[in-house]
């Protein structure tokens, strides 16, 4: 494959395992104030869907709970993107989260930190 035929931003979609998904909801819901739009049964799983616009950057993604979907410290870490990451993790300290990776630069005006969600997944947030 040439470099003229790879593809850029090639991760559509992203699964994030849940053993609960309503109190994973009611985390995500909390620490990054959005809105899902219910629950939704795929092939014996139950699926709750990020926020997602059609032609905007970034992947699709949802919380996923059935008996495939395991959450875990040691897997893939999705990254979500914040405008406030102090308050972002004040308030998943605030339900429980675990600072992980502490606020850390990683450029002029830019941070990252890892903390667990509600189901004990390594996540990152991003400013």
């Amino acid at each position: 494959m040439t470099s003229s035929n790879r593809q850029t931003n090639i991760i559509v979609h992203v699964e994030i395992a849940v053993v609960d998904i309503h109190r994973a909801m009611n985390f995500y819901r909390d620490v990054l104030d959005i809105t899902f739009k219910g629950t939704t049964e795929i092939h014996g799983n139950t699926m709750a869907f990020f926020p997602f616009e059609e032609g905007k950057d970034g992947a699709s993604g949802a919380l996923a709970q059935g008996e495939v979907y395991v959450p875990s410290l040691n897997g893939a870490i999705v990254y979500f993107g914040v405008h406030d990451l102090d308050a972002v993790l004040a308030k998943a300290q605030a339900l429980g989260s675990k600072v992980l990776f502490p606020k850390t630069a990683v450029g002029e005006n830019h941070f990252v930190a890892e903390i667990t969600d509600s189901e004990g997944n390594r996540i990152a947030l991003q400013t």
